[in-house]
């Protein structure tokens, strides 16, 4: 098992949801934490309201950008003087009929969900080298395993996720870095909820065998799994109450 105690990790995304929940895990375990997000506003209340469990710090990047992403690793390592773990958590959906997607949208998802996870390793991977290994963890999403009509952007930018997991598990795993991804089914958010989807919720419950959504939390716990178990890499995890069994 991968000691994460006193190990640094950067979460992206970090200031709601499945991010939120995995800052709150890293920190349990012992870990110094960068909780990074867009929304300046929202990362720093997060960031207030973790640091209870931490040692927790905010910074801002735009995952899309790639000098957002290189400074973000830089200034993670000036701060702690190294980089254990990176959470690439960060990422946007679009719904609607193919041919009503606008290309600003779908270049967009594929920016902010795919391009992500190439800004994120090219960067993380030189530090995780100099410590001697670590941990790499891409969100995907069951939508990156089986396909469904009206995602075609997120679709396409998920399943990218799930193969460059892949790639970059074996590209590196001579250097004792692993690098796996959590597939989460349907998680109970401040947009995925029965109040704002109405019947539709209960249509996606039922998609799901274990008659419910899933917890932010529940994603978070593996995250944490993928980032302790050293025998695990190129693994793309479903946690997703059954829906990809079916």
């Amino acid at each position: 098992m991968y000691e994460l105690k006193n190990k640094v990790a950067i979460v992206t995304g970090g200031a709601s949801g499945i991010g939120y929940a995995t800052v709150k895990a890293f920190l349990e375990k012992g870990m110094k934490v960068v909780l990074s997000d867009y929304n300046t506003e929202g990362g720093e209340k997060a960031t207030q309201e973790l640091s209870e469990y931490g040692e927790v710090i905010f910074m801002f990047a735009n995952v899309a950008k790639e000098e957002d992403v290189k400074s973000l690793v830089e200034k993670t390592v000036e701060k702690y003087g190294r980089l254990d773990v990176i959470f690439s958590n960060a990422g946007i959906g679009a719904m609607g009929p193919t041919e009503e997607l606008s290309t600003e949208d779908y270049s967009n998802v594929i920016k902010i969900n795919q391009d992500s996870i190439f800004f994120g390793a090219k960067y993380a991977v030189p530090e995780m080298r100099k410590v001697g290994g670590g941990a790499i963890i891409n969100n995907a999403s069951i939508l990156g395993l089986v396909g469904q009509a009206q995602t075609l952007a997120y679709n396409a930018s998920k399943g990218a996720v799930n193969l460059m997991t892949k790639s970059l598990a074996i590209e590196y795993a001579p250097e004792n870095i692993r690098v796996n991804s959590v597939c989460p089914g349907y998680v109970e958010s401040g947009m995925v909820n029965r109040e704002a989807l109405g019947d539709f919720y209960d249509i996606l419950v039922d998609k799901h065998p274990v008659g419910r959504l899933g917890v932010a939390d529940e994603i978070a716990h593996s995250v944490v799994f993928l980032a302790e178990n050293t025998f695990a890499t190129g693994v793309n995890l479903p946690v997703d109450g059954g829906f990809t069994a079916q």
